[in-house]
């Protein structure tokens, strides 16, 4: 089953490539409104960094034929590419700052297909969850997992859907970058809360029925592996629910001074009888 074990070769270093010019493009775009005297939060530009970083470690060649034979390494790679990376990544808002560093007309062409009816659909938290925890689900409670040991292609897909239905998921509940139709506060939390506790089911399933099947695994390894799921899961989950928290302490601090610059409009022409009195 593990003859097709990816090996540490030129092709596997494709991904660290890609996350480099990830990496450069943010920076560049990220100095380049420093220079042009706009501000851009330091701590966003730490976040995309950190965000690399696990994503490089997830990464690892060397990684790859080691987690194809100790479940365990998956896990942490299921962790650290799906969950630790994206969340990282959301906060540092790429979307904005592309918006502000690129050409008007590709600035509005991005914010049409924000906009646009697709991706309301998929970026909908409901429909993020179905792809990012209902994934879990399927790869590892049917066949899918022990195909992923077996099909090199069908591995490298694993990380990517990782990745982008982390990062969607994440971005759902609590991204600073423009979403014109996102859900309200009390649905995304809704959805947040939902996630953790199909995350937390999933794992215990795992450990107590010994999922995934028909691998080469021993139940030790797949106990571990459900474990590292669970508690790593739920750091992953605090630090979205602080994100999410954060975001609606802000939220309602741009409403309270919307209403009070309201409130002021509305009673200025007044204030001169209450003067005179």
């Amino acid at each position: 089953m593990l003859e097709h074990a990816p090996q540490e070769n030129l092709f596997t270093y494709l991904p660290w490539l890609f996350i480099s010019l990830m990496l450069l493009a943010y920076l560049r775009a990220a100095i380049g409104q420093i220079h042009q005297g706009r501000q851009w939060s330091r701590w966003r530009i730490l976040s995309f960094i950190s965000g690399c970083l696990l994503l490089y470690v997830g990464l690892t060649p060397s990684l790859q034929p080691m987690a194809h034979h100790d479940i365990r390494l998956h896990m942490v790679q299921h962790l650290l590419i799906g969950m630790f990376a994206p969340l990282a990544l959301v906060l540092a808002a790429p979307v904005t700052l592309a918006v502000r560093s690129l050409p008007t007309s590709t600035s509005r062409f991005i914010m049409q297909v924000m906009g646009s009816k697709p991706v309301r659909l998929i970026s909908h938290p409901l429909s993020a969850l179905l792809l990012n925890i209902g994934g879990m689900y399927v790869l590892y409670l049917t066949p899918l997992y022990a195909t992923t040991l077996s099909n090199p292609y069908m591995h490298h897909l694993l990380h990517l859907h990782f990745l982008l239905a982390g990062y969607l998921f994440c971005w759902s509940i609590a991204g600073p970058d423009p979403a014109p139709h996102r859900p309200a506060m009390r649905v995304r939390l809704i959805v947040l809360f939902l996630s953790m506790a199909t995350h937390a089911y999933l794992s215990k399933l795992m450990y107590a029925y010994e999922w995934p099947k028909n691998t080469p695994h021993p139940t030790e390894q797949i106990q571990a592996a459900a474990q590292l799921m669970y508690y790593g899961g739920d750091v992953a989950e605090i630090l979205l629910a602080i994100a999410f928290f954060a975001a609606w302490f802000r939220f309602s601090q741009s409403q309270v001074k919307k209403h009070k610059k309201r409130w002021f409009s509305i009673s200025k022409p007044f204030a001169y009888l209450f003067s005179k009195n």
